[in-house]
């Protein structure tokens, strides 16, 4: 393997381990409040790339302006991940609250049936992208080879600012120590005033945002086809199994591992292309069945 080709790896890597992370983000999040696997989380990814996709299709004729059409991507992650993510928790797993962990997989499991037809009602299955704005950002040369600079800087960039600002947001703010309590003990938080099931339509509206943003900001790259939904979802099962459930830290490690490895078979030995994700979390979880960056937990009796 020559250096372009490792460098060129390294990017494919980090620009997709970057949209795994902000999709185990909001998976990590509804974990640690809920404690529940929300496989719907994987149609906010679809619907918040083709919602981008079709207002940027929208705006193009009205503007040629690229920082607006930066900004639609945010506000179509926004509203729909947000708005989806609100109508799950308060619509549907409100109800299913403290049932058992196996129904609750079952019902976002049928949520997510729900939405991927919802999708191909609305959209078709014709494939949708929107590459013309990666190619609006410029491109740079690095070590002989030509990258866009949407794909080196931009995507990697946004998935770091937004685990400084959710770090920021659990740590600094009202809201967040809030979060942190009820992911903690829900009981306990409820006694000390906490709202706790608004906490939770506050987390979910978050966790559906970031989601939706991961799509949004993959469909300048990728072609956008019904299914696409599933396939990310459950890489990002993988990656918060390898980090530990509610590990935000572990989960950018374990997304940045899962990238880079991915990409470099890609180039070496592309028939494990897919299945390299799932061998990396079979290796770790042999090895600490928790995950790599899980910790001692108290037992609640």
């Amino acid at each position: 393997m020559d250096l372009n080709l490792i460098l060129l790896a390294s990017v494919d890597g980090v620009s997709y381990a970057s949209l795994l992370f902000l999709i185990s983000l909001g998976l990590t999040l509804i974990c640690g409040v809920f404690g529940v696997i929300n496989v719907a989380h994987g149609s906010l990814y679809a619907f918040g790339g083709y919602s981008a996709a079709t207002l940027l299709a929208w705006l193009t004729p009205h503007t040629s302006s690229t920082p607006v059409m930066i900004l639609a991507l945010f506000v179509a992650a926004a509203v729909v991940g947000g708005a989806l993510g609100m109508l799950l928790e308060r619509g549907l797993l409100r109800f299913f609250q403290d049932r058992d962990p196996i129904l609750q997989l079952l019902v976002t499991f049928a949520a997510f049936m729900v939405l991927e037809d919802l999708q191909r009602m609305i959209w078709g299955s014709t494939p949708v992208s929107a590459g013309d704005l990666a190619g609006r950002m410029g491109t740079v040369e690095l070590g002989g080879v030509t990258f866009m600079n949407y794909q080196l800087l931009f995507v990697p960039g946004v998935a770091l600012a937004a685990y400084a600002g959710l770090q920021f947001l659990l740590r600094h703010s009202l809201a967040g120590r809030q979060i942190v309590t009820v992911i903690h003990n829900r009981e306990v938080a409820t006694a000390l005033g906490i709202n706790a099931a608004r906490v939770g339509t506050l987390t979910f509206a978050l966790a559906g945002a970031l989601g939706a943003l991961g799509g949004a900001l993959s469909v300048p790259m990728t072609s956008f086809v019904p299914g696409l939904g599933a396939e990310m979802i459950v890489t990002s099962f993988a990656v918060i199994a390898t980090a530990g459930l509610g590990q935000i830290t572990g989960a950018l490690i374990a997304a940045l591992l899962i990238g880079l490895s991915r990409a470099m078979v890609v180039y070496v030995l592309p028939e494990l292309e897919v299945v390299m994700p799932y061998l990396m979390m079979v290796a770790v979880l042999l090895v600490r069945p928790h995950g790599l960056f899980s910790v001692t937990a108290a037992r609640r009796i």
